[in-house]
């Protein structure tokens, strides 16, 4: 053996060494082997919503949310995307049980505001289904790009589909008119809480909203367009 020089590795031992390094190579941060959990899931979409609450969507990144699940940012980029598409799929979870309204609509006439009257404050009054929708909606009010996010989904999936009910002229316009009547209650009494209508009884509230509700849903002439003068 030559002073000064290492012994040569044994045959294939080099060979070995470079598979192992390659075995154990550190995989990706933030890219599971196996698919994500629901659980894993559900933990970063409600860590999503408590930050869009807390901070407001401007202030929230993909990082902090990541954080405040438990879990490397790059998990939350691989399987939501930006900060945009991460709100997005916090506000689709959000408004799961909303999604049942076209059940309200459809079925006698006679009765519809009530029962989309009872629906949705139902679904407001119950604090399980009330705090993540109103974590959706402090973001969506203070920020342009979280409101066309909002906008879309609640076009899409809740007014487009409670329209397709209607068996009357101008469905879009006469849903949006309601929408807008809910909207109002929704940010005064529980957003705002303004008094007295953050406090007033439920049942109260059907009975003095149903029958707008029932005129916009319902009754003729209701249009984006002046009736024609008479000729």
């Amino acid at each position: 053996m030559t002073p000064g020089r290492p012994a040569a590795a044994p045959e294939g031992a080099q060979d070995g060494a470079q598979d192992g390094a390659q075995d154990g190579a550190p995989r990706r941060r933030g890219r599971p082997a196996g698919p994500l959990s629901g659980a894993t899931k559900d933990r970063i979409l409600a860590a999503a919503r408590e930050e869009f609450s807390a901070r407001g969507y401007d202030k929230t990144s993909v990082r902090s949310i990541g954080k405040a699940a438990g879990v490397d940012s790059a998990l939350v980029h691989h399987y939501f995307g930006t900060k945009e598409q991460v709100f997005a799929a916090a506000i689709e979870v959000s408004f799961a049980p909303a999604m049942e309204i076209p059940d309200a609509v459809s079925g006698d006439v006679d009765g519809m505001g009530e029962r989309v009257a009872r629906f949705m404050l139902r679904i407001w009054e119950n604090p399980a289904s009330r705090e993540p929708l109103l974590a959706i909606v402090r973001s969506a009010v203070t920020n342009e790009t979280a409101a066309v996010v909002f906008r879309g989904l609640i076009s899409r999936t809740v007014l487009a589909r409670v329209a397709g009910e209607l068996l009357v002229p101008d469905p879009e316009f006469r849903v949006q008119l309601a929408a807008a009547q809910l909207v109002g209650i929704v940010m005064l009494r529980y957003v705002v809480k303004v008094e007295p209508l953050a406090s007033a009884d439920p049942e109260q509230l059907v009975r003095l909203v149903a029958p707008t509700l029932q005129r916009y849903l319902t009754e003729p002439g209701i249009s984006p367009h002046p009736a024609p003068p008479p000729a």
